[in-house]
């Protein structure tokens, strides 16, 4: 088949086109002229320059294609939350336009699990703690968590394509690592894990999927997903603190003595914007008013419907991806 895949340069697309070619499949990276070819090396792609915020650039990229796979989006500079909505909802608005029109067979949309929104907090002592799923929708302020936000309004936009004809499939990845996140080598946990950069743990909870199972499950959303479904791509749910102390030992290092309320992170997010032009933040302070809140996902209806064998655990997943880093200079 004829694939093109956008976001080809990034972290899961590049996966997905190696496994594509691997299959045997015709596969053109749709990418921007200044993006980041390294994870494209020496794979056997043809290379489609566009851009999705340029829509006349989609109508020939998708020319004859029989499948997409939605990979693209901005990750977010919450300074720039008219280009992330531009590149993520507005691109994948003209994306399914375009797609219709080109009278594609099926499309793969990468959301994530963001776009769920956030678990209702429990009052219980000990709180009682859910798994979210594919039927949890957006609720949560939209300020507080543009990325999130974006994710829930492009699916809507995929929605929308559906229902006037398009067969589409939705996939919703958790927290991702593995061996290849060439965008993430400053801000990865990963690496501020192991060099020492955390200052503390704050309570709550997330859920890690190695990006070989979530490449896996795009392909089998290909293969067996329901037309308009979503599903969560997600491995092992765990608590920060299980997180940190397993990276930290993966690393050598030691794991921070700390442990922040999550009351008092979310009182001090307006001090941190504040200060935020005269301090070197290895994270964006919009970010914590996520702390506290336990991510934890069911991912059965994946496995059930798309065939997927139990993920790798949260230490593998862990462990690929520090040693990468490793590789490539990032870690010491």
């Amino acid at each position: 088949m004829k694939i093109l895949v956008t976001g080809s340069t990034g972290f899961v697309g590049s996966h997905i086109c190696k496994a594509l070619v691997k299959q045997g499949h015709r596969v053109f990276a749709f990418h921007r002229t200044s993006s980041t070819l390294r994870m494209l090396e020496g794979l056997d792609v043809e290379h489609v320059i566009g851009d999705l915020t340029q829509p006349e650039t989609l109508e020939n990229a998708l020319a004859g294609m029989d499948v997409v796979f939605h990979t693209a989006a901005m990750l977010g500079d919450r300074d720039e939350p008219g280009r992330m909505f531009a590149v993520t909802v507005e691109g994948t608005r003209s994306l399914m336009q375009a797609a219709r029109s080109a009278g594609v067979k099926r499309v793969v949309h990468t959301s994530s699990v963001a776009a769920l929104g956030v678990p209702e907090k429990s009052f219980l002592k000990p709180p009682v703690l859910s798994l979210m799923d594919e039927s949890h929708t957006w609720n949560f302020r939209p300020e507080f968590w543009p990325y999130g936000y974006t994710k829930y309004l492009a699916e809507l936009e995929v929605q929308k394509a559906i229902a006037k004809g398009l067969d589409a499939v939705i996939v919703n990845p958790s927290v991702i690592l593995g061996p290849g996140d060439v965008y993430r080598q400053s801000n990865s946990i990963i690496i501020q894990i192991a060099k020492k950069r955390l200052p503390g743990i704050v309570d709550g909870g997330m859920n890690v999927v190695h990006v070989e199972d979530v490449v896996a499950g795009h392909l089998a959303a290909l293969e067996r997903g329901k037309r308009g479904e979503r599903y969560i791509l997600g491995g092992e749910n765990l608590r920060h603190t299980e997180f940190v102390e397993q990276t930290a030992a993966i690393a050598g290092v030691s794991t921070p003595r700390i442990i922040f309320s999550p009351g008092l992170l979310h009182r001090i997010v307006p001090l941190l914007k504040i200060a935020k032009p005269f301090m070197n933040l290895a994270f964006v302070a919009d970010m914590l008013y996520l702390t506290g809140y336990h991510f934890y996902y069911d991912i059965r209806k994946a496995q059930k419907e798309l065939g997927l064998p139990e993920p790798r655990s949260s230490e593998t997943a862990v462990r690929d991806a520090y040693e990468w880093f490793r590789e490539i200079g990032a870690i010491s």
